[in-house]
């Protein structure tokens, strides 16, 4: 997640673009890009607070796709050493407040075809919890799915790095002995997601699942993809 200057989106998505195949050499199965739409703002944690985002700023939701940890933990290096990951001009982010980790995927309903709207979520969940995380990511995302989402994939936090200035731990004020957590949504367009929100929000089996997760704490947010190597 990353705070890039909403007049240079062109000069990101170049930049993303660049990146693209050198992750893809190093065993990347695909990179995907989701642009800020629906960012809102909470009382106490957002997405843009995470990020230290400014009035000029827009917020970047993306990952890696790997096939394995044992992947991605090799392809560290080679791409950290890759002279063309260097950047040619002025960055179009604030790589100090760039926030990252690796998550081990928990649940994943399986890839549906191409998305056009995106929900990212981040949270934090009891270390011991893990079982009632996924057992609430299955309930729940057949709810969405009734609702016109095409996937749901939740990721349990297994290499979290402290930052400097923004890390995921301090996003959603984890505490010893919890484990952050990440997923996303994908959606045909935004109408359905709308729509589907609006359902889900009415649908009293939302509230027979409770989260494992302080959701006073979780950030969320709706995002447009600019980039989706996966599906190239």
């Amino acid at each position: 997640m990353v705070p890039a200057q909403s007049e240079n989106k062109s000069a990101y998505l170049d930049m993303a673009k660049k990146a693209a195949p050198i992750f893809a050499e190093n065993g990347a199965t695909g990179l995907i890009e989701c642009w800020g739409d629906d960012v809102m703002d909470g009382k106490v944690t957002d997405l843009k607070k995470a990020v230290q985002l400014n009035d000029k700023e827009t917020v970047v939701f993306s990952w890696l796709w790997w096939p394995d940890k044992a992947t991605c933990d090799a392809a560290a290096p080679a791409i950290m050493a890759d002279e063309r990951m260097k950047p040619e001009g002025p960055m179009p982010f604030d790589t100090k407040r760039m926030i990252y980790a690796a998550f081990e995927v928990s649940y994943d309903t399986g890839d549906s075809g191409k998305f056009r709207y995106v929900d990212g979520m981040v949270a934090s969940v009891p270390d011991s919890d893990r079982k009632a995380f996924v057992h609430h990511a299955a309930v729940t995302a057949r709810l969405f799915q009734e609702h016109g989402a095409l996937r749901v994939v939740n990721g349990w936090g297994v290499d979290v790095p402290a930052g400097k200035v923004t890390d995921f731990r301090r996003a959603v004020q984890a505490k010893d002995g919890e484990t952050v957590v990440m997923g996303w949504i994908e959606w045909p367009d935004k109408p359905t997601r709308d729509a589907g929100m609006r359902a889900l929000m009415d649908d009293s089996r939302m509230r027979e699942a409770p989260s494992p997760w302080n959701g006073q704490l979780a950030i969320f947010g709706g995002f447009l993809p600019i980039l989706d190597t996966s599906h190239a």
